[in-house]
């Protein structure tokens, strides 16, 4: 049996190398997507509160329990944070240091993006490949990540702790 086969098909090679470059281009631009930059410091409320943190980095920031109108969506109670330990709520973590102080993080580690699981010992822990955090200030204290947690911003107001 002897088989013919339909007309070869010729690809020119500008073609191919167009597509493999578009290719590549959406690559990049898919691995560059979704990066968060660095804000410009602690942000303050208009009406009252206390913030707590910033969204470029651990600035040290006030604590309280103090009233007033600023921030934003509650995302926790005071009495939700153990002294000592801390809570993961969405993508950050809120700690209580030491008792009135309460600090917030990124929730996601800094080594490869994996959200941390929980606060004990004074220590954010990452289960992903051990690393961990300092629950004052987001350092690392060991592990394969390098850089720290970055901070968050929240606002204590009474008894509720609030986004900034």
């Amino acid at each position: 049996m002897t088989g013919t086969q339909g007309p070869a098909r010729t690809v020119a090679r500008r073609t191919v190398f167009s597509a493999a470059g578009g290719a590549g281009l959406a690559a990049a631009l898919t691995a560059c997507g979704g990066s968060e930059s660095a804000g410009s410091g602690a942000v303050s409320p208009a009406d009252g509160g206390t913030t707590v943190g910033s969204t470029g980095g651990y600035t040290g920031g006030s604590t309280g329990g103090t009233t007033g109108g600023g921030g934003g969506e509650v995302i926790a109670s005071v009495a939700d944070i153990p002294e000592g330990g801390g809570k993961v709520i969405g993508d950050i973590v809120v700690t209580q240091p030491t008792a009135g102080e309460f600090k917030a993080f990124s929730s996601k580690c800094t080594h490869q993006g994996c959200a941390v699981k929980g606060v004990a010992d004074g220590m954010i822990n990452c289960p992903c490949h051990n690393s961990n955090f300092d629950a004052r200030d987001g350092s690392v204290k060991s592990g394969p990540a390098t850089s720290p947690l970055p901070a968050a911003a929240i606002v204590v107001e009474g008894g509720s702790i609030k986004l900034a």
